[in-house]
């Protein structure tokens, strides 16, 4: 880098600094002569000015000219008077006010041969430039011929650019790199910029996109420090892209056992043959996942899915069938990390609501009754959600939206599914994403879903009817009442503070439910018809 400290260290220039000592360690970019009174315009910043001061014809002039130069950002100012006078004192008070190094040019030193020493020092910064970008090409390409892996890539891209390097997945997973705090933070900024690079948080985030796909599905490339015009950051996101590209192919392969697999356990067949061919131990336990969602395509659903599950487990086998996506597992405790990677990608989705389920652990002779419970858990995910209030624009995680693959699709069957669909009943929780996990499906919502559901429509109507027709009447909500009192398991305390209400108020509307109902709900058998006749609604 050519800067003007150089410049006056030329003996053959013989260039003598007036003002701005202290600032001649600024780069020079470029040569620009003139004798306008304000050449602001035709400045980009970071130039040698050469003047020979014919614009000057009055102390105001100076200023006017100098205040153009600073507010360009020029690197300093040559001047040379016409005559073989000093250079003017407004000149220099000017330069010493706004900032601009000022260089006294000999009279007998003609303004193109500094040009032509100029040109000829940028020229050679240029060269070398270009055989240093060069050189740092060849080096991270032999990273990636050799297979050094993406660690090693983003390694040596780090000790090229003299700063540390990570690359995330859309999941909040550190791909490659140290630790790095606050990568959930640093991939929702990614995923709502309007632009990228983007420089947040005292680093730069590149995008690695996957080929045909869009901002959920991409790697991050984090590199410290601003970097967004670093031609440097860019081949390294470039080059991670390959490496990407190669992982993935990688995991395709290793995939090409799941589908037939996964289909056998849906179908209810012995998996324990395929399980063995994968590498796992047929005898341990194994968890069904799978998804689906409102909107979008599946492969996003299988991006986002895949990049949670390999943040979290090393093994697992990931398809796609029809409409929905699945995998299998060997159970471990990465149930709630699962949940947290995929919540990252919130800001991203839009109006997309993912369902995902994670079934219980299972052996590989209940693989089956696994893939259906995961099943009913994304469906009470689902109904979570409505019943939360949470609207369009939110990510439920749930359970696995497992169709069946027989024979069996029948329509009846399909208006079966969406009964029991609506049998689902959970209480809501907070956040925009929900999970259901197999172990957390009570028993209450199992017992229902045997129910028809014209039935279960006649036994709340039995049981709770004459508060139902009072609440219509009178505009009043002791339905609400008695279903916080009796989830509060008949705890007035509780109950009276989740309602915002004193005791003797929940007292009084407990008893009006009570003379409607002809109950005593301080009987437990009442009090489990009644719970029942209010999840069957």
């Amino acid at each position: 880098m050519v800067r003007v400290r150089d410049l006056v260290g030329m003996p053959e220039l013989g260039l003598r600094p007036v003002v701005g000592t202290e600032l001649l360690d600024r780069p020079v970019t470029r040569l620009y002569g003139t004798e306008l009174p304000d050449p602001a315009r035709y400045l980009s910043g970071g130039e040698l000015v050469l003047s020979g001061l014919l614009w000057h014809r009055a102390d105001g002039d100076c200023e006017r000219f100098v205040s153009s130069l600073a507010g360009a950002g020029v690197a300093a100012l040559a001047a040379s008077p016409p005559e073989a006078d000093d250079l003017p004192a407004a000149l220099v008070e000017a330069c010493e006010r706004h900032g601009v190094p000022l260089l006294a040019v000999p009279v007998d030193l003609s303004f193109a041969t500094i040009t032509e020493r100029v040109v000829l020092e940028l020229a050679a910064e240029r060269v070398g430039d270009a055989g240093a970008q060069l050189g740092r090409h060849r080096r991270l390409l032999t990273v990636v011929a050799e297979g050094g892996g993406l660690s090693e890539l983003v390694e040596a891209g780090a000790a090229e650019l003299g700063t540390p390097c990570w690359v995330l997945s859309c999941a909040g997973h550190v791909v490659a790199g140290p630790d790095l705090p606050g990568a959930a933070a640093l991939v929702r900024e990614f995923l709502v910029a309007e632009r990228l690079p983007r420089v947040v948080r005292g680093v730069t985030l590149l995008p690695v996109t996957a080929r045909g796909g869009g901002r959920l599905t991409a790697w991050i490339l984090v590199v410290s420090g601003d970097r967004a015009d670093d031609e440097a950051a860019v081949e390294l996101a470039s080059l991670v892209g390959v490496e990407r590209a190669r992982v993935v192919q990688g995991r395709r392969i290793e995939n090409r056992a799941a589908g037939p697999l996964l289909r056998q356990v849906l179908a209810g067949g012995d998996a324990a043959a395929r399980i063995a061919d994968v590498g796992w131990d047929p005898d341990a336990p194994l968890r069904v996942v799978a998804a689906s969602a409102s909107d979008g395509p599946v492969e996003l659903v299988a991006a986002l899915l895949e990049e949670a599950l390999a943040a979290v487990t090393a093994g697992f086998l990931l398809t796609t069938v029809e409409d929905e996506v699945y995998a299998l597992a060997p159970s471990g405790p990465w149930v709630e990390r699962v949940r947290s990677a995929l919540r990252t990608a919130e800001p991203g989705l839009g109006t997309t609501r993912v369902l995902v389920g994670i079934s219980s652990p299972a052996g590989h002779g209940g693989l089956r009754g696994a893939a259906e419970e995961a099943s009913h858990a994304r469906r009470l995910a689902e109904r979570r959600l409505r019943e939360g209030g949470l609207g369009e624009r939110r990510l439920g995680e749930g359970g696995l939206g497992a169709r069946r693959l027989g024979e069996r699709r029948l329509g009846e069957e399909r208006r079966g599914e969406r009964q029991r669909a609506e049998r689902g009943r959970g209480e809501r929780r907070a956040g925009r994403t929900c999970v259901v996990a197999g172990e957390e499906i009570a028993l209450h919502h199992l017992l229902l879903a045997g129910v028809p559901e014209d039935l279960r429509g006649s036994l709340r109507r039995r049981l709770l009817g004459p508060v139902l027709d009072y609440d219509a009447a009178h505009g009043s909500d002791l339905v609400g009442t008695l279903r916080v009192f009796l989830d509060c398991s008949g705890s007035w305390t509780a109950a009276a503070a989740r309602l915002h209400v004193h005791v003797n108020t929940l007292r009084y509307r407990v008893g009006r439910v009570e003379d409607l109902l002809g109950a005593d709900l301080s009987n437990f058998a009442e009090r489990v018809d009644l719970y029942l006749a209010l999840q069957a609604g």
